[in-house]
């Protein structure tokens, strides 16, 4: 029996990936759990296992290809036995005294794409895919499902109504037979080259395409359309007009545009909305009715609130650089693509505000050096860090509104009762954030193994979505590298983030007329003003300066 592997789910909002490394070929036999491919999200670089078994007959992917969530990456044959069963679940199904129950060959599965078939008296059990559907059209909601297991079709018939960025579509049948399987539903999100239906057909399907015909999307005949027929010039100079669905007495669409239902794009422009501005929620970034309808809400809010978001922010086009000097480009990874948006987010959204101070930690590295020095056989080195995630949490304990999270939208705070701690890794592909999770029940040893072992796992692109998720606050670490303060951004949906810079001897007054050397390492708290208020920054930052000064009762 053959079986189609299709991408699983990646994680919440992670909807794509780009294939890094193919890790098996055509022919090859799998196993469950085998790594079959390497691909990149915009948080981290995956291996993805198996959860088949068998021959691979069909590689579907190959290294930078673009593959979504659910897209079918490769088939395999689980076996003769499996495949003998499915035929013998097929063979049950001809009704005695049928004259398809005389043919004595058995039924074979075949991938047919929409073509022109020619009558032959072999059986054939018939994979039915959603065809081509246009020029960078790649996947398609189904509206409506047209026939049901059992139904007999026949050639043109139409089978499945489905709903493209650009208009709605009848889909007519390659084939003629009886249906088998009806493997969609209205609702469903289908990508081209998916099976739709198995159909038991004794026509052998060959060689021409039949065209699906959209309703009138061509560029070159606009019968009814009388608007002065001027082009329009997308961003990138390009003059095209494309006609808007017959059913939406709409403006000319340009290409790119946000996609969207016509009853979707009548609404936005009836309330006023640019529906490209509009983010969609759907796959794909699709608009609907609901997200039309929030952005509205949120431009109004803004507006009345006299404040923003920047969602109306127009971004300056840049200046020819070459005019200058010579100038390289480089494409963004996905992960720095992430990072900025996000921050921007943040920014955008978060009300900043960063305290500073300085810890005198010259005990701390004293006792800190001895204990390295005691344990040097096992190789489990303490980091300031691994302490400051300790403190951290005594800290969050103390101060539980800077373990928490702001709901604008229901006018919530919601306190967690976790303790989960991002810990920042630089990397030559970009800044990570994996995140220590029950930190409050791990001992400082466990602290610093398991920090080591996630920072292993993202210099290396070895990380889990898992070890993503979940933070409560966030430390960045810059010590290492050198500075003395900086301003870290908070890392939404938290509301607080620690900065620390290096280490340095400073004179200090010991209130004996006589000034020491201490080694002082500066701290700097970004926090959200819109739930910390700063004399609680303040005591928490206090508090974690107490502590670091204190290391004999951090011990205890």
């Amino acid at each position: 029996m053959t079986i189609e592997f299709k991408l699983p789910e990646l994680g919440e909002n992670i909807e794509a990936a780009d294939v890094v490394t193919v890790l098996v070929k055509e022919g090859e036999r799998i196993i469950k759990d085998q790594a079959i491919i390497e691909i990149e999200t915009d948080k981290a670089t995956i291996e993805v296992p198996s959860t088949v078994e068998g021959k691979i007959t069909k590689l579907l992917i190959k290294v930078g290809d673009k593959v979504k969530v659910g897209a079918t990456i490769l088939i395999v044959d689980e076996g003769s036995s499996d495949e003998n069963k499915f035929k013998s679940e097929n063979k049950s199904e001809i009704k005695k005294g049928d004259k398809t129950s005389e043919v004595k060959t058995e039924p074979e599965v075949e991938d047919k794409l929409p073509i022109v078939s020619k009558s032959s008296s072999k059986k054939e059990i018939v994979n039915f895919r959603l065809p081509d559907l246009g020029e960078n059209i790649e996947a398609a909601d189904v509206l409506n499902v047209l026939v049901k297991k059992g139904d007999i079709i026949e050639h043109d018939q139409a089978i499945l109504e489905i709903e493209t960025d650009k208009a709605t579509i009848e889909v007519p049948s390659s084939v003629a037979g009886k249906v088998l399987e009806v493997l969609i539903k209205p609702g469903d999100k289908t990508n081209v080259g998916d099976v739709m239906f198995r159909v038991e057909t004794s026509d052998v399907a060959v060689e021409e395409s039949i065209p699906i015909e959209t309703k009138k999307e061509e560029t070159t005949e606009l019968p009814k359309i009388e608007t002065n027929k001027e082009s329009v010039t997308t961003p990138t100079g390009e003059r095209t007009l494309i006609q808007a669905s017959e059913l939406d007495d709409q403006p000319p669409i340009l290409k790119g545009a946000a996609p969207a239902a016509p009853s979707v794009r009548r609404i936005a422009r009836e309330i006023g909305v640019d529906i490209n501005k509009v983010p969609g929620s759907g796959p794909n970034g699709r608009v609907s009715m609901d997200d039309v309808k929030a952005f509205s809400k949120k431009l109004h809010e803004s507006y009345s609130q006299g404040g923003g978001t920047g969602l109306n922010i127009k971004s300056e086009l840049l200046p020819d650089f070459t005019k200058f000097g010579a100038i390289k480009k480089a494409e963004m990874t996905n992960i720095r693509k992430k990072t900025a948006n996000h921050l921007s987010y943040a920014w955008a959204t978060i009300s900043h505000v960063t305290q500073f101070d300085k810890a005198d930690i010259t005990l701390l590295e004293k006792t800190r050096k001895e204990l390295n020095k005691e344990n040097e056989k096992s190789d489990i080195k303490l980091t300031v860090t691994a302490i400051l995630v300790k403190i951290i949490v005594e800290a969050l304990r103390e101060f539980p509104q800077f373990n928490s999270s702001i709901d604008m939208e229901k006018k919530e705070i919601i306190y967690k009762e976790y303790f989960n701690l991002g810990v920042a890794v630089d990397t030559d592909f970009g800044l990570i954030v994996p995140v220590i999770k029950n930190v409050d029940k791990k001992s400082l040893t466990e602290i610093s193994i398991d920090m080591n072992a996630l920072a292993e796992k993202a210099r290396n692109k070895k990380i889990g979505l898992d070890d993503l998720q979940g933070g409560c606050f966030t430390i960045s670490n810059l010590g290492g590298i050198g500075g003395t303060y900086f301003t870290p951004i908070v890392n939404s949906p938290e509301v607080a983030i620690l900065g620390v810079s290096r280490g340095a001897y400073k004179p200090v007054w010991n209130g004996s007329g006589v000034f020491e050397p201490r080694l002082m390492l500066p701290l700097s708290l970004s926090y959200d003003h819109r739930i910390i208020d700063g004399a609680d920054a303040i005591r928490f930052l206090r508090f974690v300066v107490k502590k670091l000064e204190q290391p004999v009762k951090l011990l205890i």
